[in-house]
């Protein structure tokens, strides 16, 4: 139970601080109104530093704040138990519905104050440049893949101590996020998407629109089958040799 806690808090503290950065950028009358891409990907690479800080020190002992990382991590042979495996993902989906209710009531004038409909949904979820769906969903598997077997590089190198583990993995989001953001918007983690999308749909924004059904599945099953590739490159590359 204390891990479900850790996974669920640390996954509300990501989308507070990732979801909070796009708010700022995109709503209007912020003091960021109007900000680039750099800041959304600067936001979200601290984001995950932070939360992870915050779901290892609230019970988690692993951190995840991924379902992606998660299955990765079974494939791997870190995570073993298929209860404890299910109960982490429920917990960041949760995790990522209530970021999104806090976002929302942080920043509640300003949606009133924006009136396009898409960029009320940007603030809670992913959306592409160019809506090609293979051309999305490969672009989530690569950037899942990548960020994993980087991450398994991160956590296999034996001169970095824990302490500075959750910099680390906060400074890769951030060059994923940098370097192939710019097509789908990065989700590489199903909870980030999907709990705050849940979120869009409960709650009574003003003015809101749809939630965009028909694209909530890139962010799913693309960093799922990244976490399946990039597990095997983490165990294949790293763990085996």
């Amino acid at each position: 139970m204390h891990a479900l806690i850790g996974e669920f808090l640390g996954t509300m503290t990501l989308i507070v601080f990732g979801d909070g950065v796009v708010a700022n950028v995109v709503l209007r009358k912020t003091k960021g109104s109007g900000a680039d891409w750099i800041v959304i990907a600067t936001g979200w690479g601290m984001a995950v530093m932070v939360a992870v800080f915050v779901a290892t020190a609230t019970g988690s002992p692993d951190g995840d704040i991924n379902p992606a990382v998660t299955l990765a991590k079974w494939i791997t042979g870190m995570h073993q138990d298929p209860a404890m495996i299910a109960g982490y993902i429920v917990a960041q989906i949760a995790g990522g519905f209530a970021g999104g209710v806090l976002v929302w009531l942080a920043y509640l004038p300003h949606f009133r104050a924006t009136p396009e409909k898409e960029l009320k949904l940007a603030v809670f979820c992913t959306d592409p440049g160019i809506r090609s769906p293979f051309g999305n969903v490969l672009c989530e598997i690569v950037s899942t893949a990548i960020f994993l077997l980087c991450l398994g590089g991160i956590v296999a190198t034996d001169n970095v101590s824990p302490g500075l583990l959750p910099f680390l993995v906060g400074g890769l989001v951030w060059a994923v996020g940098l370097s192939l953001g710019g097509p789908t918007g990065y989700a590489i983690n199903p909870a980030r998407d999907l709990g705050p999308r849940l979120a869009h749909a409960a709650l009574p924004i003003h003015g809101k629109g749809g939630c965009d059904w028909g694209y909530a599945w890139v962010p799913v099953v693309g960093p799922v089958i990244g976490a399946g590739i990039g597990g095997l490159l983490w165990y294949g590359l790293i763990l085996l040799p």
